[in-house]
């Protein structure tokens, strides 16, 4: 499948980077996201050279170069938050340079039926990723980290623009999801649609500096048994929440919303689910800080009708069939092409 060019998608990275929230240990497990397709035994791949030459492939002439592809695995690392393990550099190298060679297919088909986009597009989608940094001074800070500038992001937007348009005329017609199709998913994947017990809780964090020392913990407790003493005088928790708390959820009032074992970090995990429905606990230390948590509800597990998930798991299909028709359509292009891969 074709993706976002690189200029955009780390800097959508990086903006995501800004928002994580500190008492969250592991991503929520959604009830369609899980719905993969299990993984299958890899085919064995053909090794690179340790050194690779300046030119990797051409299609239809146009060169995939070593700068294009090392940039792109840039950004995959920064999404996976670490550098390419040694015994999959073959099997990711080729991956991208097969996915180049899609893009600049589509690309020379962009041009040959002189798709345009207008200004207006692309400034949408520029603003789009501002929104996602929580200032201007640091979506340009970023920009000249990573050696990019305004002109050079308005260009991949608007060929990345024209690339998505051209795809969408082309398969829109054949991507469609009729109810029969969902109900059969759904019957034929119970497992992706059981949840476990939840809870869905409330705290008040007050943290640790990044290094924190023996004075630096005895003062956060302070704070934290100064506010705690407020919460068991039947003071609002939410308003507390607000006032006092230092993470992301302070803005609700401390909502944490629901999550399931393991998500969170284990001793905050662990009271959490050791307390029942409107109870507060004494102070609970974790790596970020003390915590004052709230249960407000908790829910068994269970099987999720299908009524509640049936709209996730219709843009799932449809998600899946469109990848499926972008391949075909690109597999379309590649089979007229002059595709050479020269390593």
């Amino acid at each position: 499948m074709v993706r976002t060019l690189p200029a955009i998608l780390v800097l959508l990275l990086l903006a995501a980077a800004c928002t994580k929230t500190p008492a969250k240990d592991a991503d929520a497990k959604d009830a369609t996201a899980a719905a993969q397709p299990g993984a299958e035994a890899q085919e064995a791949v053909k090794p690179l050279p340790a050194q690779l030459p300046d030119v990797l492939a051409r299609v239809n002439g146009e060169d995939v170069t070593k700068t294009e592809v090392e940039d792109y695995i840039k950004s995959m690392e920064a999404q996976a938050g670490g550098p390419l393990p040694p015994d999959q550099r073959d099997r990711v190298y080729r991956g991208v340079i097969d996915q180049m060679v899609g893009y600049k297919l589509l690309l020379q088909e962009v041009a040959s039926r002189k798709l345009t986009v207008p200004d207006a597009d692309v400034d949408e989608r520029i603003n789009e990723v501002k929104k996602q940094f929580p200032s201007e001074d640091m979506f340009m800070q970023t920009l000249i980290s990573r050696n990019l500038t305004l002109d050079k992001m308005k260009a991949d937007a608007r060929r990345d623009i024209a690339v998505s348009k051209l795809i969408e005329n082309e398969i829109a017609s054949k991507v469609e999801v009729k109810p029969d199709q969902v109900e059969s998913f759904y019957k034929e994947n119970p497992d992706q649609f059981k949840q476990p017990e939840r809870v869905r809780a409330s705290h008040i964090l007050i943290r640790f500096p990044d290094t924190p020392d023996a004075k630096a913990k005895a003062q956060a407790k302070t704070k934290a048994e100064r506010v705690l003493k407020e919460v068991k005088a039947g003071k609002d928790f939410a308003a507390l929440a607000k006032q006092h708390s230092e993470d992301g959820s302070a803005p609700n009032g401390g909502d944490l919303g629901f999550f399931p074992q393991g998500q969170m970090v284990g001793p905050f995990n662990d009271v959490a689910f050791s307390l029942k429905p409107g109870q507060t606990s004494e102070l609970v230390e974790t790596e970020y800080g003390y915590h004052i948590i709230r249960v407000v509800e908790k829910q068994p597990g269970r099987t999720i009708p299908l009524d509640e998930v049936r709209s996730r798991v219709e843009e799932f299909l449809k998600h899946r069939s469109k990848e499926s028709e972008t391949e075909a359509f690109v597999k379309s292009l590649r089979s007229k092409a002059k595709v050479k891969i020269l390593v």
